[in-house]
């Protein structure tokens, strides 16, 4: 019989595991080649993956809720339409079964190596947990004794992590670090008071993606020294502008140019003035990036944030950020997006003024050193300077909030920034064509 496997796709770069959060199909099922199969989950991005090829589901190797490494069998698909597996493939899947299952009786050494993992247990460690062991030199009798809290008690990283911090405590003579970078230091992690709960609550348990976006805003705010600066910039020349252009840049391109491509293309002009603001902390040294990626905070139906990037912000024109930001936009809303469309970014750009806001707060979006907040376009009465004396007009104003890591970018630096993103926003060219 003629079959294909279905392998868990490698998602990103940084990605070496993800979770089947749901299946579309079940054992017997005739699918097409295109056919959804199953959703993934990562830490990053919830993508479905469709069939490469024609044929019948024979064989799911992993239900719903599973945590699987990059590469291993998921499902295997018949190609000439036939269920059931031949005998042959039935006794070898057995047989190797049969060896895994007695390996680790055979095994039994104190020195057998974590990369041998998979031959020596049944218990299944990612990539990661590997890795982990491998580099604090966590014997594999060490791994297997480590209670899991994943899913049918897998080791997280997590759970390494704090074996070795109580072996480290335990220990009294001090292990040898290697000299390859400077750790970071040591954050505490602090412990939130219990909280009642009244007859009249209802609690809700938050989904995944709400947990690691509450752990990755807890961790920034441990990692960076946040400060934020504010600005009032006068836009009307660029909302005039927009007022008058939407309708014919709709036609001719197809797409709704909102003030978001405007703020990106400023954002953007100015990173490239000032790179310092557009790089990264590793230790002790600054990773100056060479491309602007910019990040869109986006709100999803479910309530939840995703950060779109478009790449190379500072090498498109205002019609290029119009078609890839509502690209993008529209991908994350309808959850498409690939996740190298998440990944990369330099700097991120949160709307608060879409919801009504005049002025936020934003958390950095880690690794990255800075993030600008915009708020809501106000008419308000405003004091001119004119030839003959000064004057009170209606004017579009705005409020520019820049949260910035202090550790490398301070106040001058900061200040700076922000000042120049409102200078080319109020600079905006009335008569520019489209």
């Amino acid at each position: 019989m003629a079959s294909f496997n279905i392998v868990m796709p490698k998602l990103g770069e940084s990605i070496q595991e993800g979770t089947i959060t749901k299946w579309f199909v079940k054992e017997g099922d005739t699918i097409e080649e295109d056919d959804m199969l199953f959703e993934v989950a990562t830490d990053k991005v919830d993508s479905e993956i469709p069939s490469p090829v024609d044929g019948v589901i024979t064989k799911i190797n992993y239900p719903e809720d599973s945590l699987v490494a990059v590469g291993e069998v998921l499902a295997v698909v018949s190609l000439d339409g036939e269920v059931d597996e031949p005998e042959a493939e039935q006794a070898e899947t057995k047989e190797e079964a049969t060896k895994t299952d007695d390996a680790p009786a055979k095994e039994e050494t104190t020195d057998a190596s974590v990369d041998d993992s998979r031959k020596l247990s049944n218990r299944f460690y990612s990539p990661l947990v590997k890795t982990i062991a491998k580099e604090e030199n966590v014997s594999f009798d060490e791994l297997e004794s480590i209670e899991g809290s994943g899913v049918g008690g897998r080791v997280q990283k997590k759970d390494i992590l704090a074996y070795l911090e109580s072996r480290e405590s335990s220990n009294a003579q001090p292990e040898a670090k290697k000299e390859s970078k400077p750790a970071a230091p040591a954050i505490e992690k602090k412990v939130a008071p219990p909280v009642s709960v009244g007859a009249g609550d209802t609690v809700v348990e938050m989904d995944r993606v709400r947990k690691l976006i509450a752990d990755h805003m807890v961790m920034s705010k441990q990692v960076s020294p946040h400060v934020t600066s504010v600005v009032e910039a006068d836009v009307t020349d660029l909302v005039i502008w927009r007022n008058k252009n939407k309708e014919s840049f709709q036609k001719k391109y197809g797409d709704k140019i909102t003030f978001m491509p405007i703020f990106t293309e400023a954002v953007a002009a100015a990173l490239a003035e000032f790179p310092m603001v557009n790089s990264s902390v590793d230790g002790d040294k600054i990773i100056l990036k060479k491309d602007v990626n910019v990040g869109i905070a986006v709100a999803k139906p479910d309530g939840n944030l995703i950060v779109p990037v478009i790449r190379n912000a500072e090498q498109r024109n205002l019609v290029g950020l119009t078609k890839e930001l509502n690209r993008l936009a529209d991908a994350a809303r309808n959850n498409k997006l690939d996740p190298s469309e998440i990944q990369g970014g330099t700097f991120t750009i949160t709307n608060f003024g879409s919801f009504g806001n005049i002025i936020g707060t934003p958390i950095i979006n880690q690794p990255q050193v800075a993030i600008l907040a915009t708020g809501i376009i106000e008419k308000k009465p405003a004091v001119l300077e004119t030839p003959s004396g000064d004057v009170i007009a209606i004017r579009h104003k705005m409020y520019l909030s820049l949260s910035y890591d202090h550790r490398i970018v301070d106040g001058a630096l900061g200040g700076a920034f922000l000042r120049r993103i409102a200078d080319h926003l109020e600079q905006f060219d009335i008569n520019r064509a489209i």
